[in-house]
């Protein structure tokens, strides 16, 4: 790991309500467990669907933290950091993205609306690289976007794919649940393993 400062964890869910069997949360508690510091994003109190709300909960969050940061997001989390990433500014180690949605795409039934999406400030969704190393971990089957729409935003962000196989959109709705390769991401992430050549997905 770069440095002798162990990263924060930060984690920035979607835009559903917290679930206790969400890998990410599962995540946070292991973490926790094994004494690392973990902050949770919370989501906004008012106007749930606002990107600039959503934004404004993760720079509340790196605020209070002193030192390097790695960022674990989920879903719409993953959208939440690339559009924080436009502004703002910390000392990122890397970011772990699972399971980013295709706004560019009608989403199903349930989820918001493209109109919905624009409204709010979503989309346009921001496809410059990131300014600091990131793994996009994506699924073959992921119902709010396809790999091959999710291959391309990772290029644009310059991430590194790691396809996870069928595993749904990564939520307790397909199976997930604990994610143990989280962790091994988390891992890679700190110790600079997106730099290098990329290993298979496992």
């Amino acid at each position: 790991m770069r440095g002798t400062t162990v990263p924060t964890i930060v984690i920035v869910p979607g835009l559903r309500e917290h679930v206790e069997d969400h890998w990410q949360t599962i995540l946070a508690e292991r973490l926790g467990d094994a004494g690392r510091t973990v902050h949770i994003v919370p989501p906004p109190v008012h106007n749930r669907l606002s990107r600039d709300a959503h934004v404004a909960n993760v720079v509340e969050v790196m605020v209070r933290i002193t030192g390097p940061v790695t960022i674990v997001a989920h879903s719409a989390g993953v959208m939440t950091t690339v559009q924080w990433a436009r502004w703002h500014d910390a000392d990122v180690r890397g970011a772990l993205l699972a399971a980013p949605p295709d706004f560019g795409t009608p989403l199903p039934a349930g989820y918001p609306t493209p109109d919905e999406l624009a409204t709010h400030g979503w989309t346009p969704v921001p496809r410059k690289p990131l300014p600091f190393p990131s793994i996009v971990a994506a699924g073959s089957n992921d119902p709010l976007g396809s790999l091959g729409r999710v291959t391309e935003l990772a290029r644009k962000w310059g991430s590194r794919l790691v396809e996870l196989g069928p595993v749904g959109h990564l939520n307790p709705a397909s199976g997930h649940g604990p994610w143990p390769q989280a962790e091994e991401l988390v891992e890679a992430l700190e110790q600079g393993w997106c730099r290098t050549a990329p290993r298979p997905a496992s």
